[in-house]
Formats: C-alpha cells, structure tokens, sequence
C-alpha cells in the first residue's frame, strides 16, 4: 500500500505538518495558541533539521506536527517522518519554509521504505496525502526506487540470474514487451562469449536477458544493466570482507530494469531494448582462469588479467550486441569499481560519455532531481594501463591508478564512436540509515536518467 495517497478537501482528519527553521520559528509560534507555545517552549524544540514537535488541541488531538528541516534539502526534510510520527495521514501546511513541496514528499516515500521479504514490518508507516498530479509523477519514481531497493536487497540465494530474467519477464508482462534469453551453452551458440565465460563456474546457469517494446519507427535506445547476482572475484578470490556484500553486485540491472520499467509506464516515444547479463561470478573447475584470452562478440581479443574484473566482461558482449542494433542513444548502468567510490564517495555515482551534449542534459536533469551526477574523463592515454603482450587487449592491469577510467575506457572499445554512449559505475547501496535513505540496497541515478529521457523524447 502506497505511502502516498490523493488529498480530498473533504478529508478533515489529515494531520498537518509546517516545516520551519530557526530563523522562522518565532513566526511559526505564533500562529500557536498559548498553551501550544508553552508546550513548544518546554518541549525544547528549536527547529533543528530532523526535530519535531507534536502539537494538539485543547482536547488533547493531535493536530499539528513543526518538522525542523534544512529548507536546502526538501528531499531529506520529511524523510525520517513515515517511522517517526503515529500512524495517521498528514498533509503539508500551506505555511512552512520548504518550497519544494514535491521533492519533499519524495522524501517521505522513500523514508517509508522496509525490505519485509524474511521479516515482518515493525509498524506501518505514516501516509502523506498530496494533489493528484503530484501523485500521479511521484508515484512511479517511488515504485522504481522500491524495485531496485527491493532486487539489491535480496541475498542470492533468491536473486540469482534465473530471478533476475523473472524480474525482466514480469515487467514484459505487465507492459506487453517481448522478452527473449540466451541461457548457458545458447549463449557461445550466439556469440556471447564472455558472459558465458564469468558465468560458466557457478552452478546457476549464465544467460542474457533482451527486452524490446515499442514502435519500430521511434528512436531506438538501448539500456544495458550489470547483472552480477554475486561476485566472489573467481580464482582471483575477494577477501571477506571485500565479498561480503557482493549480493549487490547486480545493482546495474537493478537500475536497468527500473529505468525501463518508468520508460514503458510514461509511454515514452521510443523503441526500447533492455539487455541484463546476468552471472554469477564462481569458483570451481569450470572457472576461468587469470592468463586465458576470450574473443569478445565484437571480435576483440581480451587477455583475463584479473577474473575481479569481471563486471566488465559481462558488459562488453551485451553493448557490442545492443551497438549492431544501431541505437540513437546507449546507455548502461554497473557497480563496476571501487575506484569510484575511493573517488567520489558513495553518494555521488561516476558518469563517463562519449558525447558532451548528452552528459550535460543528463548530469543537469540529475540537479533538477536532486539526484546528482558526477563526470569524470574518458582520458585516452590510459589506454596504454589495458595493454596485453598477446592479445588486443587486457581486462585490466598492474596498476591500480584512474581504476574507474581504466574500466569505463575498457567498455568504451565495444561502443562505437558515432553512438551516443553513456556509462554510471554506480554504488546502489547506503551503507548507513539517513532520512529517506534506509541502508541496503538504492537507486542513485536513477531518477536522474528518467528524467533525461523525459526531456529527450517528450511529445
């Protein structure tokens, strides 16, 4: 059931909420009536961001709620708020110093998120009634983040590439898409050499999911996501603390499958391929090993420097494949290094592109959202760190130097240079609770890329 629900003018029970600040919380106070002030006063409340004060009526009904909030941050404003207050529905007050309205109401429903799948909510969180329209454009951008929260969230043991592909074919379902895949040996029968070569390990088949939908004679766009349901490193071995959370390692086709569940549901003017490799990264006799050459789709030769580097080797053969479909627009999504969290933190997801006007729409649609981007340098001479001895390349290399620009240039090679290519190394987790922020699993970049190709192919 939806945090957020229609406001009715009829609906007298609606608690409000005022957002207020220190500087406004004089103004705030007197629109108290005595005895609210007196309990305000005693209650210690200074408007703090993330404080609140519950204020009733001389009846002792609750009907007023002052949230202490930083007017620069709507999105974190009310997002402690669904747990927080008693279960009720609540509306934003006219009053208050949040101008923006919608992205703080955002912010309660991504506040209002629990993963319940092996446990049962602690308590129903409150619901925050707004108008219809900004129910209608909230709606589906809380779903999509629930989704990806939802599939990044979930241990492997019931996320792995087969749970994945059922993910895919619930979404063709629902939108009437074709949905087709290429499953353990299929896929060296196809030419999908190295998704099938960092899958073939585990006992879970590997395979490439494909999603099409929409009319042929609209612009065609391709979305490529990450599906690593586990990543142990191969033979290359992750430590324990470094495999640990690698269930999340599937977080690009999480991000993938959410975009082009919010394409479908806008209707947006395109025709829509979604292509998710999904694997899982084992160890056993079958794995591969350090020192082999695979031939890549396109047919590049990739020396296995590091089977770790294996996010990369996934994602080459799905973008070879979606570049023959000669999209007008390419775009993928991965938890592809540590080197860009080292970078930029884990907040803050790494964009790469090989066309400047399609960066800059995106990464401002990311500012509008409150969903920042960062770019970094697809910077050539780095090329010289993916060199091999034997083959045409290498999947990674000795140095540990620019290791998100070194994995986005390895990727840059299976995209050609007149397709408009973008590529987020993303985190898709929190590793800590924040307001609208739960840890686990999270969509970062998300709404920004939505938004993007809103603008891009609005009617």
């Amino acid at each position: 059931m939806s945090v957020l629900i229609e406001r009715k003018t009829s609906d007298r029970n609606s608690i409000a909420i005022e957002t207020t600040d220190t500087q406004h919380l004089a103004a705030t106070k007197r629109r108290l009536t005595a005895a609210q002030r007196r309990w305000v006063a005693d209650s210690a409340f200074e408007a703090a961001p993330g404080t609140l004060a519950l204020i009733a009526d001389e009846s002792g009904k609750l009907v007023r709620v002052l949230v202490g909030v930083d007017a620069s941050d709507a999105l974190s404003a009310l997002g402690a708020l669904p747990r927080a207050l008693p279960e009720a529905t609540y509306h934003l007050a006219d009053e208050g110093v949040l101008k923006d309205k919608l992205q703080a109401a955002l912010g309660w429903a991504l506040g209002a998120y629990e993963f319940t799948r092996y446990r049962k909510a602690r308590r129903a969180p409150a619901k925050l009634a707004i108008a219809a329209a900004d129910l209608a454009t909230l709606q589906p951008l809380a779903e999509a983040t629930t989704l990806v929260r939802d599939l990044v969230n979930t241990p492997t043991e019931d996320m792995g590439p087969k749970h994945l592909a059922d993910a895919v074919k619930q979404l063709g379902k629902t939108h009437k898409a074709k949905v087709r895949e290429w499953v353990g040996e299929e896929l060296l029968d196809a030419n999908f050499p190295t998704i099938h070569a960092v899958g073939r390990a585990s006992h879970r088949s590997p395979r490439l999911i494909e999603l099409t939908w929409g009319k042929s004679s609209d612009p065609k766009i391709a979305v490529v996501g990450k599906g690593v349901c586990f990543d142990t490193g191969g033979l290359d071995l992750k430590p324990a603390d470094g495999m640990r959370w690698m269930k999340k390692d599937m977080g690009g086709a999480a991000h993938a499958i959410a975009l082009a569940g919010l394409i479908m549901q806008a209707k947006l003017p395109v025709r829509l391929q979604l292509l998710i490799p999904a694997v899982e990264n084992a160890v056993s006799g079958a794995a591969m090993r350090p020192g082999e050459v695979i031939t890549t789709r396109s047919g590049i030769t990739v020396e296995v420097d590091n089977t770790d580097a294996e996010g990369r080797l996934v994602l080459c053969d799905a973008l070879t494949y979606a570049s023959e479909q000669k999209p007008e627009l390419l775009i993928d999504f991965a938890t592809l290094t540590g080197a860009a969290r080292v970078a930029l933190g884990p907040d803050l997801p790494a964009l790469f592109a090989n066309n400047d006007d399609a960066a800059d729409r995106v990464i401002a649609a990311g500012r509008a959202t409150n969903d920042p981007l960062w770019r970094l340098p697809l910077w050539r001479p780095y090329r010289k760190m993916l060199e091999s001895y034997l083959a045409d390349m290498a999947n990674s290399g000795a140095s540990r130097h620019a290791g998100a620009i070194t994995a986005a240039l390895y990727l840059e090679r299976f995209v050609p240079d007149t397709t408009p290519w973008l590529h987020l190394d993303t985190y898709a987790w929190n590793d800590n609770d924040r307001p609208g922020r739960p840890r686990g699993g999270e969509a970062l970049g998300l709404r920004a890329f939505f938004a993007f190709l809103q603008e891009r192919y609005k009617r």
